[in-house]
């Protein structure tokens, strides 16, 4: 599985999960979904439950971003790096806060490159 950092809202995680299982059954999108079963707290913007994928392709983000807009929920999209190649003790990770199809905010996130791989909040933007 990925290490980028997809989240749902707290307490929407089961039925996020099995509509995306559906809609991907449906379209023929060979795809795993599981809760990980962290939590991911930002003050502006709540808590989140973190989910892992089998896959990271256009189709999938795609399919995350329209299971938020249907069940009206607030989803994480990670997976976005920066440039420059600085090795760091730590991993960092960029995401984006959506609602909906809306943009509302961007968190930068970091873990210990080794040991345990929980990912907290290190700078939050709200728009």
């Amino acid at each position: 599985m990925k290490e980028y950092v997809f989240g749902i809202e707290k307490g929407h995680g089961e039925k996020v999960i099995s509509w995306i299982d559906e809609q991907a059954n449906s379209t023929g999108l060979k795809l795993k979904v599981k809760l990980d079963g962290s939590l991911l707290s930002t003050p502006s913007f709540g808590d989140f439950e973190l989910f892992l994928l089998s896959d990271d392709s256009l189709p999938v983000r795609k399919l995350i971003l329209r299971a938020g807009k249907r069940l009206n929920v607030k989803i994480i999209e990670g997976g976005y790096k920066e440039d420059a190649r600085i090795i760091r003790r730590r991993k960092s990770d960029y995401a984006k806060v959506l609602k909906g199809d809306k943009i509302i905010g961007h968190l930068e996130l970091e873990t210990p490159r080794f040991g345990a791989k929980k990912w907290t909040v290190k700078l939050e933007e709200r728009r």
